[in-house]
């Protein structure tokens, strides 16, 4: 059962999260990452927030290249959830 501070809690990370998505050094994260964290940050687990918070880390340029498939994403970042993200840059850059 989740309990309303834990409830608020998520909210406020969700929140951030979203924010952190769509406030990017370049243009173009913000909108791949701002679009992926409104389509679903909320159906990702715990686990699955903390990943996506790691990725959030990386910096822009190496992330669109690795999101672009022009530079090769290293092992460390290429997950899952990594890829979703990718798949999702459904918008012509």
């Amino acid at each position: 059962m989740v309990t309303s501070q834990s409830q608020e809690n998520l909210e406020l990370r969700i929140k951030r999260l979203r924010y952190r998505s769509w406030h990017r050094g370049i243009k173009e994260m913000d909108i791949i990452l701002g679009q992926f964290a409104d389509a679903h940050l909320r159906e990702l687990t715990a686990v699955e927030l903390d990943e996506y918070e790691s990725i959030l880390s990386h910096n822009d340029h190496q992330l669109y290249g690795w999101i672009t498939g022009r530079i090769e994403t290293p092992e460390e970042v290429d997950s899952i959830l990594f890829q979703r993200i990718a798949s999702t840059k459904h918008v012509q850059l």
